[in-house]
């Protein structure tokens, strides 16, 4: 996962995507978590690494947590 968290919880964009998604690939990692926001970025990245990847698009803390320990995680709503 590559991003950048608010106190409220949102996933924020970050720069680099390209880089950080082949640096990834090459180190054997296939499953990636990004900011919603850069899934625009992922047409730099070439067809054959993007292919040979998962790439799961999150927008909330909750989304990066349930993605990264494959469980369930309550809202932030529910711990108060």
């Amino acid at each position: 996962m590559t991003g950048e968290i608010s106190l409220a919880g949102l996933v924020l964009p970050v720069g680099g995507i390209k880089e950080k998604v082949l640096a990834a690939h090459r180190a054997g990692i296939r499953r990636i978590i990004l900011p919603k926001p850069n899934e625009k970025d992922l047409k730099d990245v070439p067809q054959e690494v993007r292919d040979d990847l998962t790439f799961i698009l999150v927008e909330r803390i909750e989304e990066v947590l349930r993605s990264a320990f494959d469980h369930e995680v309550a809202p932030a709503a529910a711990h108060a």
